[in-house]
């Protein structure tokens, strides 16, 4: 039986857990080689002892996203492990404890903007680099949010880098996928049951008030994630580029 994704290569960040893991067993399934990247190893060598137990090819980076020399070196591991790169999921991310402007600190505002876009970008500028001069180029799926679309699903740092990271998909698609040989597609999730929500330890009043008065939405599942990012990253989206694909349930179609 052919998978969607058979030959290709793919790195997925934040792998250790959640949406990453969900995504990366399940390219893994589909025929891909799977370059799991975590800052946590423990929890790689996890992932990718599941994905070798049931027949799939996995290889780890252990990967602090908030380091340029990590990112650089993850994306260099790949390349000379498999000799090529197909497929970017940047997933990695941190949540703010949705902090407003007036109480956000120097040290984590530095700390979101480093790990949910400035990682992402120079990944993706390794990546392109590569994918670029290869036949079939390649493709980048950035998880973003709809904190990345609105203000009040995330903390001032969160939704900054989360809208930052959608330009930053746009930008990619309208020069080297319009004009070259690599897609890039972002997806906007809302409320998925991932141990992310665990990182909110001291959430900020008004930023809290201003999530409630936006309304409760549905909670989905990491796999359900997985399936959008698949799509994305597979033969099957081959003309969908630079787009926002939303994933939360119709919580902000209401």
């Amino acid at each position: 039986m052919t998978g969607k994704l058979d030959n290709k290569v793919a790195i997925v960040t934040g792998a250790g857990s959640g949406m990453g893991k969900a995504i990366a067993e399940l390219f893994a399934r589909q025929g891909a080689s799977v370059v799991i990247a975590d800052i946590n190893a423990d929890s790689l060598s996890a992932v990718v002892s599941e994905i070798e137990a049931k027949g799939g090819n996995a290889f780890q980076v252990v990967t602090d996203m908030s380091k340029e020399t990590d990112v650089i070196s993850m994306v260099k591991e790949t390349v000379d492990h498999y000799n090529k790169l197909d497929i970017l999921v940047n997933n990695a991310g941190i949540m703010d404890n949705f902090k407003t402007v007036g109480n956000v600190s120097d040290e984590l505002w530095q700390k979101v903007l480093a790990i949910n876009l400035t990682g992402p970008f120079i990944a993706s500028r390794e990546a392109i680099n590569v994918m670029k001069n290869q036949e079939n180029g390649g493709v980048i799926v950035n998880n973003a949010s709809i904190g990345g679309l609105f203000g009040a699903r995330g903390g001032a740092a969160y939704s900054t880098a989360k809208h930052g990271l959608i330009g930053l998909t746009k930008n990619i698609g309208a020069t080297y996928g319009v004009f070259g040989n690599v897609r890039a597609n972002a997806i906007a999730p809302g409320a998925v049951a991932t141990n992310i929500g665990a990182s909110i330890t001291e959430p900020d009043e008004l930023g809290m008030k201003a999530l409630a008065a936006a309304g409760e939405g549905p909670t989905g599942q990491p796999e359900q994630i997985a399936q959008l990012a698949l799509f994305l990253a597979s033969d099957e989206s081959s003309f969908v580029n630079g787009e926002v694909i939303t994933a939360d349930g119709g919580w902000t179609a209401r």
